[in-house]
């Protein structure tokens, strides 16, 4: 059963959920893990096949079920020291927001600080700092609306508003949503709804269903607030990599966001964190946070390993924290940055930061790539075959390789230019360049921090 759960993961191993996928599957088997909706990027999909199983799972043989007394995550996070997972979160201080983009970007992407000097938070390079975003007020008041309650109304021992402020999720509609529009609904609207939450799409539209589009597309359909509640999931933490070193800058911490916004029919639609981080916090609020430990994604041990790192877009936070580490602790091993982005007069992120750690030597080589610059797009996997000669020797001299940024396309494409770069210049047939990767990944010398 562990395999089969462990299949239904989105085999990211982000950390979100507080765990790797391997560790996340083996909690749910062992029952010491009882939420099933934590895997961030498999979505409504993971969450349904974990369900299944789950469901398998209650019926297995006494022999192969959980134990008696199960100690939950939840559980286990208490007796950990505070702000060290997402169940034992800490409050930290917004501290500010400055804009990366330049005028005339497509893209709207924020640098933003906190101060943990109040929660005696720490961390090292390559961790990720987990932020307990709220949701949008006038968001909640639609929602309030369209269900025809009062904003004063008692859920939980709260008003429905602070309840859909701060503690249920709003996107996406879950299928228990569904379940619940289907019992109180009659007719067409009851076969529907019980056909979205059975994971089908009548009208193809399933996708983009949030809590407010379902409410919509099930006009004059009421559930009562108490009801409402209880079918929509809790509001997740959401993960980002850490700017920033504590070495450098103690007490204090980075992110690099890049702000979601987009439009579906008439309404437009926003990542829940990052315009939370972009707009509607405010300089000295607190916020839940707490710092995700690093999967296998950290600085060599020894200081004098040279580093490649590979980080278009948002994708360069973690080198930047990498870099600053390396300067604040003398280390003298050499740095080499691929970064990309779509223009190089308004998406160039840290220009001057990074400029000046080239003069000074921290950082030792900087390649750039830009997609929208030419008649022809051109990325970081690009500029990396066309310096592949020194890559490769950079490799043979001992270099550790990092990756961050996009999973589906741009880690992937990276790696294939690596496995040719390998066959070109190592002398190599393309098999013998995939196993020579796959050794960099056993060793811990290729490493990847991918969402």
């Amino acid at each position: 059963m562990r395999w089969k759960l462990a299949a239904a993961m989105a085999q990211q191993d982000c950390g979100q959920c507080g765990y790797n996928c391997s560790d996340y599957s083996d909690a749910l088997a062992s029952k010491s893990e009882l939420r099933l909706n934590l895997c961030v990027p498999g979505g409504k999909e993971t969450a349904r096949m974990l369900k299944t199983l789950y469901e398998e799972l209650d019926k297995a043989p006494a022999s192969a079920a959980a134990p008696t007394q199960p100690v939950t995550h939840s559980a286990a996070a208490a007796t950990e020291p505070p702000g060290r997972s997402r169940d034992n979160p800490v409050e930290a201080t917004f501290l500010s927001r400055r804009l990366l983009n330049k005028p005339g970007s497509e893209k709207e992407t924020w640098h933003i600080e906190f101060d943990l000097g109040g929660c005696g938070l720490d961390y090292v390079v390559g961790d990720s700092f987990g932020i307990f975003a709220k949701n949008d007020l006038g968001h909640v008041d639609q929602i309030i609306a369209l269900l025809g309650a009062s904003h004063t109304t008692e859920v939980r021992g709260r008003t429905l508003r602070d309840v859909l402020h701060e503690e249920v999720s709003l996107a996406p509609a879950p299928d228990s949503l569904f379940e619940l529009l289907s019992y109180i609904s009659g007719g067409a609207h009851r076969e529907k709804a019980r056909a979205l939450a059975q994971g089908e799409d009548p009208d193809g539209d399933a996708a983009t269903l949030d809590v407010m589009a379902a409410l919509q597309k099930f006009a004059g359909v009421r559930p009562h607030p108490e009801a409402f509640v209880e079918a929509l999931e809790p509001l997740q933490p959401r993960l980002y990599s850490i700017s920033s070193s504590h070495n450098a800058t103690p007490g204090k911490l980075s992110l690099t966001v890049d702000c979601v916004r987009y439009t579906i029919g008439k309404r437009q639609r926003y990542g829940l964190a990052s315009t939370f981080l972009a707009e509607r916090i405010v300089p000295g609020d607190t916020l839940k946070v707490y710092v995700q430990k690093a999967h296998g994604f950290a600085l060599p041990q020894n200081p004098d390993t040279p580093i490649i790192m590979v980080g278009p877009g948002t994708g360069v936070a973690p080198f930047r924290a990498f870099l600053h580490d390396r300067k604040a602790t003398s280390a003298k091993g050499k740095n080499w940055l691929f970064f990309g982005h779509q223009r190089s007069d308004c998406d160039f992120f840290y220009a001057d930061e990074l400029n000046a750690m080239k003069a000074a030597g921290v950082l030792t080589r900087l390649s750039l790539a830009w997609s929208r610059d030419g008649d022809k797009k051109f990325y970081v996997q690009d500029r990396m075959r066309e310096v592949g000669r020194e890559l490769w020797s950079w490799l043979a001299d001992g270099a550790h390789l990092y990756i961050c940024g996009d999973a589906k396309r741009m880690a992937k494409d990276v790696e294939r230019a690596l496995v040719d770069i390998v066959a070109q210049f190592g002398a190599r047939s393309i098999d013998e360049a995939v196993a020579f990767v796959g050794d960099l990944k056993k060793k811990g010398r290729f490493q990847q921090d991918v969402y």
